[in-house]
């Protein structure tokens, strides 16, 4: 509520505070400095009145320190607005800086985890690869104890073998003499009876008085001729087993020959398995390179990012002393306003 009676002196003096706190004496600033009361109309006729009373020489006094107090505003508010554009620019290109360090860490980090992984996948190859290799080694070893034991029965069948040779060669020794004998038998019958055909004539009485007894010698000679025909025939069955003991032998032998080829390819596949082995061993220690490399690129990453930090805190820093120094310049305004305005006030009183 606007209160009656508004003197001239209410205004002037609403004016001076407003002067010495270092604010233009406005009609608003007047009116709220008053407390909201009296005609905007009044206050009006008033300042008019009070400007005319202080004269030429104040007035341009006035009009330099608004002037200056002007300046020094907009350099304050064209250094706050510079100050602004280069934080916001600076904030933009930080920012703009760290998404790209945040996409090149993604990076990073899905290539660690890629190499990572194909690091675990050749580490499980490898175990793999260990693993079957130490079941090849034990089969191989099996190999060598199923093969020192074939080549001991191999010798023992060779032992066999020649002696089953020398006693096939006993026997058809045995064998030809008998024959010899038989035939040496054969011929002396022979030659017996051709001694008796010869003397037949002039000993046929003594042949009558002997055919008992020849009779009973060709019986046992025909005995003894079907014995030694038994023993021949036994030597043949003898000679016969000898033979497929000689062929099972040589059958043994092949199988351990077959055996023992398989046991080379064998051993080729474990130097092959051997040789990837160690192509992948050289295959891991290229990655653990490659992932150090990785690490070492991450640490210089963030070492950029903690720089850009820095840079940013700087730019704060100068920031903060542009704005020190508009404060400073507004404290010398209102510091040349003062004397200005204690200057007017004596001259109104005067």
């Amino acid at each position: 509520m606007a209160r009656s009676g508004l003197y001239k002196s209410d205004v002037q003096k609403a004016r001076d505070a407003l002067l010495a706190q270092g604010k233009h004496p406005s009609l608003d600033a007047v009116r709220i400095e008053l407390g909201n009361t009296g005609s905007k109309s009044t206050i009006h006729k008033y300042l008019k009145e009070l400007e005319t009373e202080d004269g030429g020489a104040d007035g341009r006094k006035a009009s330099v320190s608004e002037a200056v107090q002007d300046l020094a505003e907009r350099l304050a508010s064209q250094l706050h607005a510079e100050a602004a554009v280069a934080v916001d620019d600076m904030v933009a290109k930080v920012a703009e800086q760290a998404r790209a360090h945040q996409a090149q860490m993604a990076e990073l980090q899905a290539e660690r985890d890629r190499f990572s992984a194909q690091l675990q996948q050749t580490e499980s190859a490898w175990r793999q690869e260990t693993d079957a290799h130490q079941v090849s080694k034990m089969a191989l070893q099996r190999e060598a104890v199923t093969r020192a034991t074939l080549e001991e029965q191999t010798t023992g069948l060779r032992e066999r073998l020649s002696e089953n040779e020398a006693h096939r060669q006993s026997l058809e020794q045995k064998h030809d003499h008998a024959r010899q004998a038989l035939e040496h038998y054969r011929e002396s019958v022979k030659e017996q009876r051709d001694q008796d055909q010869r003397r037949h004539e002039q000993q046929i009485q003594q042949l009558q008085a002997e055919m008992r007894q020849l009779q009973q010698t060709v019986v046992v000679k025909q005995d003894e001729v079907t014995r030694l025909n038994q023993e021949g025939a036994r030597l043949v069955a003898d000679l016969s087993h000898a033979q497929k003991t000689v062929y099972d032998g040589q059958t043994v032998i092949r199988a351990i020959e077959k055996k023992l080829d398989m046991l080379q390819t064998v051993e080729q596949r474990c130097a092959l398995l051997e040789a990837q082995i160690a192509a992948r061993d050289a295959a891991v220690d290229d990655l653990k390179v490659r992932l150090a490399d990785e690490s070492r690129q991450k640490g210089e990453a963030t070492d950029q990012g903690q720089s850009l930090q820095v840079q940013l805190a700087e730019c704060r820093a100068k920031l903060d002393a542009q704005q020190v120094i508009a404060a400073d310049l507004r404290a010398m305004l209102v510091q040349q306003k003062a004397p200005n305005e204690v200057q007017r006030t004596r001259n109104i009183d005067a």
